[in-house]
């Protein structure tokens, strides 16, 4: 499929569809849009009158022009009230238009939507990424797809000339989201420790970075009592994955990216019993998924700034080789951890992954994990649960997440809470009462990063979705990769 980014008037393109943005109550035929109506013998204002479009967000209409060599079919999408209007407004009403076009099996298609706050940059790029995530298509595991896949061959933005390079990272940052949902999105066959580690020994060949696996022999060098003892049950080897993208010149910054990579939990001893959705937690790797996604979109971006991306990767299983509830575990920072439950693994593995990332030296750590159905109790499936040690640092994640239209919620770090998880026989317990369950598992990641600025991202909600939402579609989303590719590129502005 190719963008191309025209001056050309909407008055004068040609094609299968033409799609039109309207502003909710000000869906007015003037100007060039009168003189359009007009050439096509009343088309759009009869489209009007029948369907009673008035702008609403997410509506549309469509018809058939009886044009040859014209405009085939207008298409007309709502954009909302102007007052409630954000960038993800235009992803949004893009992604309502392809989807649209799809329907219509349309080759060619003019997008032709007003520009956001007078910055054509932004705009472009949005425009792009609604489209290419609306589109996008996983078919790996049917025989017989049932959706058809899209006959766009050709869009047109008007009215955005020399935006190319917009495109350009709008379709890069979406790979990075793809790369996301495949593996989120794929069952646990699959996707194990070793392809994820096979995964980021392609990127770095691809993309020109960095890359070490450590094998059990080389964590347990390390001390990583914790993401071994997680591990100690699966016939799959642990795989400890370090990642890392390095700019030509000094850096103007080092960050990490900590991804919580259990490709499967089966909960172990405290295992998930029917009805827990155990068979969902393929998606227990989904910060490791965005880590990694996050990491193809930047080593094709190149910006001048150095990303470790890591992730402990295990699956959770049950043997006679197992943890039991009541272990005690140490790990690389030599703190104690007693298991009262097994199935809560995946801040055990973090624990280690953070000591790691910690002792990089670099200027903030974002860690991001699927780690605890209490945070969709509080902010349910569209919203992930944000803590940190800093301000500053939570205000450029916040800020980039708002860019990217994904949704996060600052949570407390409730110091007294941590009273709940201390140990009798140990430093700590793995897990604290069942109030604040969100808020105690921040709290015991804080435990891990000494200094430096730390991010905590509860991702559980937001990285599958069972229901179409938007651009997102249903199953895997790849949620939060936009946001940390614009941390990352310093889109906090």
């Amino acid at each position: 499929m190719e963008y191309r980014a025209i001056d050309t008037p909407r008055l004068n393109w040609t094609g299968d569809a033409l799609v039109i943005g309207f502003f909710e109550d000000a869906v007015d035929l003037t100007g060039d849009l009168r003189q359009m109506d007009e050439r096509l013998n009343g088309t759009i204002s009869e489209l009007l009158q029948e369907t009673e479009f008035k702008g609403k967000e997410g509506t549309s209409a469509c018809t058939r022009t009886g044009v040859r060599d014209g405009i085939r079919k207008i298409m007309l999408v709502g954009m909302g009230k102007p007052d409630s209007l954000n960038l993800d407004s235009w992803r949004r009403t893009a992604a309502t238009g392809a989807t649209l076009a799809k329907k219509e099996r349309c080759k060619t298609l003019g997008m032709s939507l007003p520009v956001w706050n007078d910055d054509p940059e932004a705009t472009t790029q949005a425009i792009v990424e609604g489209i290419e995530l609306a589109l996008y298509q996983d078919n790996r595991f049917k025989s017989e797809p049932e959706d058809k896949p899209s006959k766009l061959e050709q869009i047109d933005l008007l009215g955005l000339a020399g935006q190319q390079e917009a495109i350009s990272r709008g379709q890069i940052i979406c790979s990075g989201v793809f790369l996301a949902r495949q593996l989120v999105a794929a069952p646990a066959n699959e996707v194990t420790p070793i392809t994820l580690a096979q995964t980021a020994q392609d990127l770095a060949q691809a993309y020109g970075m960095d890359v070490e696996i450590l094998e059990r022999e080389d964590c347990e060098k390390l001390g990583m009592g914790a993401f071994l003892g997680v591990a100690k049950a699966s016939d799959l080897p642990p795989k400890f994955i370090h990642l890392t993208y390095k700019p030509k010149g000094t850096p103007r910054r080092k960050l990490a990216i900590v991804g919580k990579g259990l490709t499967f939990d089966s909960g172990g001893y405290n295992l998930k019993v029917s009805g827990s959705g155990i068979e969902m937690m393929k998606i227990d790797m989904g910060g490791a998924g965005a880590t990694l996604g996050a990491a193809k979109a930047i080593g094709q971006l190149k910006p001048d700034v150095e990303v470790h991306f890591i992730s402990a990767a295990t699956e959770n299983m049950i043997s006679g080789h197992g943890m039991h509830p009541g272990d005690i575990l140490k790990a690389s920072n030599g703190k104690t951890i007693e298991v009262n439950n097994t199935d809560a693994e995946g801040r055990l593995t973090l624990a280690d992954a953070l000591v790691f990332a910690d002792k990089l030296g670099v200027d903030a750590i974002v860690d991001l994990a699927t780690l605890t159905g209490a945070c969709v109790v509080a902010l349910g499936n569209d919203i992930g649960g944000m803590w940190s040690t800093d301000d500053i640092l939570a205000q450029e994640l916040s800020k980039a997440a708002e860019i990217s239209g994904e949704k996060f919620w600052l949570m407390p770090m409730e110091e007294k809470y941590f009273e709940g998880m201390k140990s009798v026989v140990a430093d700590m317990k793995n897990t604290g009462p069942r109030p604040g369950g969100s808020i105690t598992a921040a709290l015991f990641l804080q435990q891990f990063v000494k200094d430096t600025p730390w991010v905590h991202l509860d991702i559980a909600g937001p990285v599958w979705t069972d229901k179409e939402n938007g651009y997102n579609g249903v199953g895997a989303t790849g949620f939060p990769v936009r946001t940390l590719v614009n941390w990352v590129m310093g889109e906090t502005d």
